[in-house]
């Protein structure tokens, strides 16, 4: 079987830490082509824009897109239009409605279209849903917190409108919240500290709720000093389970867990793979639509300048 055709919008850090390594390390893949502005990809031939690479290389059959959510989604569609298989890295958007509207696109197109939630894909995760399976829970308390100083470094975009602030991060673990719960949650309350000179907040605070009374309390921080805490805590009537380290380590009843770890990234483009043998999609929205319905309900206060 022939490996897929893929090109690459993007070839920022994450690109070049997660996307291009797990492509080339995948046979079902072979990375012929990237846009980008910035430093072109060794040995992969590059060009100027997404429009450049489909019109050079028609040839391309699915395309990776690692750009900021403002403005992906006119490249994504454009993708979609000519017939592409799409991968689209987290958030998918800017905003829910054009994520919505992408997911429809593609469903038209007759094409693949993977939002790639990486962090459901860390090793502990589905461990975690196996042994959720059929019990009853009781409350769910998420801390997500690290120093954006670290993880994001002078960069501007996240801190402009559709950014997101500390919901970049605190996305990833509602993706895995989405991904383990059993019942839909609705956001309920939620609290957002702002920088006096910045558009997006530095942490936030969201109480969710499902139909049968469970509470989960998430609380983020991105200017969180010591070492990152990246954990989900789980209770049940029948005990509890706990994800740390951005779910790559599992403990159940107070008892770590063996797991195997092939990369959260190297597991994206398998399961794309797969979707685009199978003709099938995978579009959860859930991630996004909490985040968008925390700054709808959300109180905000004004706290100090934040200073990169």
């Amino acid at each position: 079987m022939q490996p897929i055709r893929l090109g690459l919008v993007g070839y920022g850090k994450i690109a070049q830490d997660q996307h291009v390594p797990a492509i080339r390390n995948n046979p079902a893949f072979d990375l012929c082509a990237v846009a980008t502005l910035g430093e072109p990809c060794p040995g992969v031939d590059t060009y100027a824009s997404l429009s450049e690479l489909l019109a050079k290389r028609p040839e391309v059959q699915a395309v990776a897109f690692c750009t900021p959510p403002q403005g992906r989604y006119a490249q994504v569609r454009e993708a979609l239009l000519a017939g592409k298989h799409v991968l689209v890295e987290k958030p998918p958007c800017a905003t829910l409605g054009e994520a919505m509207a992408l997911v429809e696109l593609a469903r038209s197109q007759g094409v693949t279209c993977l939002f790639a939630w990486h962090s459901r894909y860390a090793a502990g995760v589905d461990g975690a849903k196996a042994w959720l399976e059929g019990k009853s829970l009781t409350s769910v308390a998420i801390a997500w917190k690290e120093d954006v100083r670290k993880w994001h470094p002078g960069q501007q975009w996240i801190w402009q409108p559709g950014g997101l602030g500390v919901f970049d991060p605190g996305i990833n673990a509602l993706s895995i919240l989405s991904y383990l719960m059993p019942e839909p949650l609705f956001v309920s309350t939620a609290h957002l500290r702002v920088p006096s000179n910045r558009q997006a907040p530095i942490a936030a605070s969201l109480r969710l709720t499902d139909c049968n009374g469970l509470q989960v309390d998430a609380e983020f921080d991105w200017d969180h000093g010591r070492d990152e805490l990246w954990q989900i805590e789980v209770h049940c009537e029948e005990g509890s389970a706990r994800l740390s380290h951005g779910g790559a380590r599992l403990w159940l009843d107070g008892v770590e867990q063996g797991v195997t770890d092939l990369g959260e990234y190297a597991r994206v483009y398998g399961h794309f793979a797969q979707l685009v043998g199978s003709g099938g999609s995978d579009t959860d929205v859930q991630p996004l639509r909490w985040v968008a319905d925390g700054f709808f309900v959300g109180s905000r206060e004004g706290v100090a300048e934040f200073i990169d």
